[in-house]
């Protein structure tokens, strides 16, 4: 189940460090060639889009789209075959590879594979059997949003959102799996996205003892930010870092921490799709994609975190992808639906 994002769009090798061989060298494309990309809206810009196409004489179509289970329906629906790559976060993958519709990357065609900083480089929600099948590019958190006035000395941690000194001041997500899985990382459980019976059960009694502090649950971007203005909240468990700028703009002195307990990364990546029919231009496509000039438009234009240029992410804020928890798909959405379900009905 990915995160909400109320934006548009929105390692590669094992061991921990990209051991690449020698250049790839692409054949030229043909005149007719065209390289089939399906992804979010941001991930293929003109800034990169150009270039590539001047470079290789070849046509890039996109395909945009605006949810994740739209995604794999277009993937699904040809097994693949109506697209070369395809853009999506860690815990997709194990949907994707289930059914049948990536190909392995090989890391041996990747000329720009050193320029993923090393929080990038093993990741292990994009590994099956030994193999890679993804390339990092695109990252951001559920952080802790708070009120700076209500912290003036240092950040809070996760506990503050227990603290019946700021009852009727706290807002959560609306969300039974990103509440669970931050259920689990207050109550520390090693491996917060394969829960136990013990785990649920413990998870769910502390989410059941925030309840009573919390102002309300919110269900969107918008509300959250909208409530947290409104309504003197001091503490907010948020949806992404685009909260934050929203605050602000409404006038709220507000900042944005991770605990040291952590908190849910979402990380997207490029993905070879098992019908890509093209892969000179595949691999093309994926260095020009791990440029850093890539990653600093990434960072300064749409706000997301990169994972080629650690300036352009310093400049923006967003140094701490080594203190995020990767999502990944959970070991029972039923049961976390359910869990939630009866921490909300709780009295």
């Amino acid at each position: 189940m990915s995160v909400s994002r109320a934006i548009n769009r929105r390692t590669v090798l094992a061991g921990g460090a990209v051991a690449l061989a020698a250049p790839y060298l692409a054949r030229p494309a043909r005149a007719d060639a065209a390289l089939r990309l399906l992804t979010w809206e941001g991930y293929a810009e003109d800034a990169w889009v150009k270039p590539f196409e001047e470079k290789t004489g070849a046509k890039v179509n996109i395909t945009y789209v605006g949810s994740a289970d739209e995604m794999f329906a277009k993937m699904q629906g040809s097994k693949g075959a109506d697209f070369d790559l395809a853009t999506f976060d860690t815990s997709a993958f194990k949907r994707y590879l289930d059914a049948g519709l990536l190909a392995p990357v090989d890391a041996s065609k990747l000329t720009a594979g050193g320029n993923l900083q090393p929080e990038f480089r093993d990741v292990a929600a994009i590994k099956r059997d030994g193999n890679v099948y993804g390339v990092p590019f695109a990252w951001g958190s559920l952080p802790l949003i708070y009120s700076k006035p209500a912290f003036p000395d240092s950040p809070p941690d996760w506990n503050a959102m227990w603290n019946p000194d700021f009852a009727q001041q706290i807002i959560m997500q609306d969300d039974a799996n990103n509440c669970i899985t931050l259920g689990a990382i207050v109550v520390g459980v090693k491996d917060p996205f394969n829960l136990t019976d013990a785990d649920f059960e413990a998870v769910k009694a502390k989410l059941i003892e925030q309840k009573p502090l919390l102002l309300t649950y919110f269900a969107g971007f918008d509300e959250g930010v909208t409530i947290f203005a409104q309504s003197d909240v001091k503490l907010m468990y948020s949806m992404g870092e685009p909260q934050l700028p929203a605050l602000k703009k409404k006038g709220v002195d507000a900042a944005l921490t991770i605990p040291p307990a952590g908190a849910i990364g979402w990380l997207d990546c490029w993905t070879v799709s098992s019908g890509a029919q093209n892969m000179d231009l595949v691999y093309k496509w994926l260095d020009a994609c791990l440029d850093p000039a890539v990653g600093a438009y990434l960072s300064e234009k749409l706000g997301y975190g990169n994972t080629t240029n650690p300036p352009a992410n310093q400049a923006s804020g967003v140094t701490y992808g080594d203190k995020l928890i990767w999502l990944q798909t959970p070991e029972n959405i039923e049961k976390r639906v359910q869990i939630w379900n009866e921490v909300k009905a709780a009295g």
